[in-house]
């Protein structure tokens, strides 16, 4: 199923999700920083000044994009006007990587705002992968899968979480990208190990790490939930798992994801520079590289 695609690399540095409440401090402070990434759906539009920030912005930093609407977990083909839009901004952004999750937000014509768990089952893996390929054959370049936070387990999987997603690494020529928080969401509310989980990651295909805040909730039968709510700090259980991950990648791009009750610049630019030291903190310095996709 696989396909060659050119090779786009991005530093192995720390970036951050750009949000417009933050356009103005970075053009105005030009910060060292690694990338930005932004949603891919929120740039959809033809115009305005959300392209107008972000072309700038494109001009002074490597750029990725995470998409949140492509649905390819679903039970259903592709929304070729979706994939379109996408292959048009990717096409005008010329962004170092692209991402999606492993999840599906859309059945029966009905969008639901919300990245919604699949089954672990063949019939899945069969799925994603064509999607995968179509997706992109249409680009014309190495996607991304993101592992998800998942709150529940389903009783027909027939693969553990980490040994399904380098199913489909293997079978598409995909690569991955491995959010930490999600990690530690998903083995919280399910019960495993996430050491174990980290241990049996298939991180020969990972090109891109994600970090983020979870809120704490407690269930009906006086369990801690977390919730990846992308609001606040990084938890210092997520900044532990980050270091044994890095310490099995070395230095991997790494992006910090704040996307609610957003604080002002310098307190994100902080969180972006403390994962920044971990990735140059000993024993990885002299295993500092590039990570290129192809």
């Amino acid at each position: 199923m696989s396909a060659p695609f050119s090779h786009r690399d991005i530093p192995a540095r720390a970036g951050v999700g750009l949000k417009a409440h933050h356009y103005r401090a970075i053009l105005e402070s030009r910060p060292d920083i690694g990338f930005f990434e932004v949603h891919a759906e929120n740039y959809m539009g033809a115009g305005g000044p959300p392209h107008r920030y972000l072309t700038e912005i494109r001009s002074h930093y490597p750029l990725c994009l995470h998409g949140v609407g492509l649905s390819i977990g679903a039970d259903a083909p592709l929304d070729p006007q979706h994939l379109r839009r996408l292959a048009e901004l990717l096409c005008r952004y010329e962004p170092a990587l692209f991402s999606e999750h492993l999840a599906w937000s859309s059945h029966g014509g009905h969008f639901f705002n919300d990245l919604l768990p699949v089954p672990y089952t063949k019939a899945t893996l069969y799925r994603v992968c064509e999607h995968i390929d179509q997706v992109q054959q249409r680009l014309g370049r190495q996607m991304l899968l993101e592992n998800p936070s998942t709150y529940l387990t389903f009783a027909a999987n027939s693969y553990e979480e980490g040994e399904f997603l380098g199913e489909i690494a293997r079978r598409s020529g995909c690569a991955l990208l491995l959010d930490v928080n999600n990690v530690l969401v998903a083995c919280t509310n399910q019960q495993w190990d996430p050491l174990r989980y980290l241990d049996r990651f298939p991180m020969a295909h990972v090109r891109q790490i994600h970090l983020a805040g979870h809120a704490r909730d407690v269930d009906a039968r006086g369990r801690t939930v977390l919730i990846d709510s992308h609001d606040r700090p990084i938890d210092v259980a997520v900044w532990e798992l980050y270091s044994r991950a890095i310490a099995v990648l070395g230095p991997t791009p790494t992006l910090i994801e704040w996307d609610q009750n957003l604080p002002e610049w310098p307190a994100l630019h902080a969180e972006a520079a403390r994962a920044e030291a971990h990735l140059l903190a000993p024993p990885h310095r002299k295993a500092c590289r590039h990570a290129a996709l192809g």
